[in-house]
Parts: structure tokens; C-alpha cells; sequence
């Protein structure tokens, strides 16, 4: 298993519907490890296969149960996801992106969906997810389609940028002294 480059929403990659897969490979079965740790050591709760550069119908899924717990969450690996059910209630939530590093949008989503494909095993599997864990199974599946969480907000005002916090650099003692302060 290996930590991968996240790709920037710059890559054209990003913007391309991405290849189903033919096959359950060893390869593939390393693709998968690899996104799973990529995501951890990100501290993502989602990611799929374009965003390390591979064109791929392939999503991981993992949305912690308790958020001081990382991996205390179901981990979901779905091959050749298709949305096959979706509520009919949108809802409105804010969403991040690995890629898009900084910036937060109110993105309009389903409630709920029902998702179909394989898992790494190449067994079918059908899952019905609420709440954020079926906003992320929406959110990954776009990737797959080439569409970016900012194409689904039409308000230009619900999205915006988060600039990392700077970390305070401790000042040399000398400066104070240099500075003209007698006792």
C-alpha cells in the first residue's frame, strides 16, 4: 500500500468520465489499498480513482461514526457505482474536496440514495446510505463523471475559500533586544 499524489482540479482528468472496470485484477486490489490509505492520510472521508490519476470507476467510502476516531466508520469500496435509487428531497449541505484544497461550498444533494456495483471482490453489492454518508457517495460518483462539487452550487455566494491557519513563528530573543528597550 502507498500514499498517492492527490490530483488538483486542474488536471484534465478530473473533468473526464472515467473507464468502468473489466476486470478484478491484483492490480485493481492494490489501486483500491492504495486510495484507501491516500484518503486517511488526507483525513478524507471519500475518494475516488481519478483523483490519484487513475481513470476508473473505483470509490472509497469511509465516514468516521465518531469524529475524534478516525476509521470508526463502515469502509465502503464500490466498483462501477451507479446511483440506482435517490430520494426525491434535496437537501443543502457544505462540502469539501481533496482536490479543491481550501474551498467549501452549500452543495444541493439527496437525502438518501441506493447505490449498486462490486466490491473488491467483484460480489455485487447494493447499499442504502443517508445523511452525509450518502452526500459522499454522490459527491464520489460525480468524480467519476467528471463533475466538481462547485458545478452543482448555482449561488456564486455559497461557496467560498478557507485559508489555512499560519502558524505562529516563535520570534529569536535577540530581536527584543535589538530593538532599543533598556531595563
Amino acid at each position: 500500500m502507498a500514499v498517492r499524489p492527490i490530483v488538483m482540479a486542474d488536471r484534465p482528468i478530473l473533468r473526464r468520465k472515467a473507464e468502468p472496470v473489466l476486470r478484478i485484477t491484483p492490480a485493481l486490489r492494490r489501486l483500491i489499498d492504495d486510495m484507501v490509505e491516500t484518503m486517511r492520510a488526507a483525513e478524507g472521508i471519500g475518494l475516488a480513482a481519478p483523483q490519484i490519476g487513475e481513470s476508473l470507476r473505483v470509490i472509497v467510502v469511509e465516514v468516521p461514526e465518531d469524529e475524534e476516531v478516525p476509521g470508526s466508520g463502515i469502509l465502503h469500496v464500490v466498483i462501477n457505482p451507479e446511483i440506482v435509487e435517490a430520494s426525491p428531497e434535496i437537501v443543502e449541505g457544505v462540502e469539501g474536496c481533496l482536490s479543491i484544497p481550501g474551498w467549501y461550498g452549500w452543495v444541493p444533494r439527496h437525502r438518501w440514495v441506493t447505490v449498486r456495483g462490486l466490491n473488491r471482490d467483484g460480489r455485487r453489492v447494493r447499499i442504502r446510505a443517508e445523511g452525509l454518508v450518502a452526500r459522499v457517495f454522490q459527491h464520489e460518483i460525480d468524480h467519476l463523471d467528471g463533475v466538481l462539487f462547485p458545478d452543482r452550487i448555482q449561488d456564486p455566494t455559497r461557496i467560498w475559500r478557507v485559508q489555512p491557519a499560519r502558524e505562529a513563528v516563535p520570534e529569536p530573543v535577540s530581536a527584543g533586544l535589538s530593538s532599543g528597550l533598556r531595563d
